[in-house]
């Protein structure tokens, strides 16, 4: 059975990753909500001279961590109140994201997420192709709820991104799911 779900984990994964291309490289999702800044090279070269050659995430504007909470906290409101606010992932110039080790990276994440999606499975009760699909399609919708809505909720990020990413994971879940509901069904310790 072991061998069953491995195997199963690894083309479900095989299929995750392959939705995952198509839903980045051929459909429109993979650039929801993300829009180019007008004018950027002054921006762009403020940050260089700023943050040089250190890759970072930041948050703007900067909260004051020390001290009383409650003041901080009073102080930050005000701050957004008067200025523009946001995250920046900053890299320096010549950074490459698309890279055969990123790509290599991603893909062994969805094996992982594929294998774990084959395990769960596996210690199910569920009867049926349908069911186990569901099931998946279920642990899809969970794995995209999980960080996407707190990223829009408490850190702005774009409806229309947010909505594309679900979308994106739910599928990718489901396309693997259709792989391990095939190949993976129950034990006979779990139907017991």
């Amino acid at each position: 059975m072991l061998r069953r779900i491995v195997l199963a984990g690894v083309l479900g994964g095989i299929a995750m990753f392959a939705w995952s291309a198509i839903a980045h490289m051929v459909l429109p999702l993979g650039e929801a909500g993300l829009q180019e800044i007008p004018n950027e090279t002054e921006l762009l070269g403020a940050m260089r001279a700023k943050l040089g050659e250190s890759s970072g995430f930041y948050m703007f504007p900067a909260m004051v961590r020390e001290g009383d909470r409650s003041a901080a906290m009073t102080a930050y409101t005000r701050k957004l109140a008067a200025n523009p606010s946001g995250l920046l992932v900053y890299h320096p110039p010549g950074a490459d994201t698309l890279t055969p080790g990123r790509l290599g990276t991603e893909f062994l994440a969805e094996v992982a997420e594929a294998l774990l999606l084959a395990w769960l499975v596996a210690q199910t009760r569920l009867g049926s192709y349908g069911s186990r699909l569901g099931f998946a399609a279920i642990c899809g919708l969970l794995a995209a709820l999980v960080t996407n809505i707190e990223y829009w909720n408490w850190y702005g990020f774009p409806g229309g991104y947010t909505a594309a990413y679900m979308l994106t994971q739910a599928v990718g879940f489901v396309a693997a799911g259709l792989v391990v509901a095939k190949m993976v069904r129950p034990t006979a310790a779990a139907q017991a």
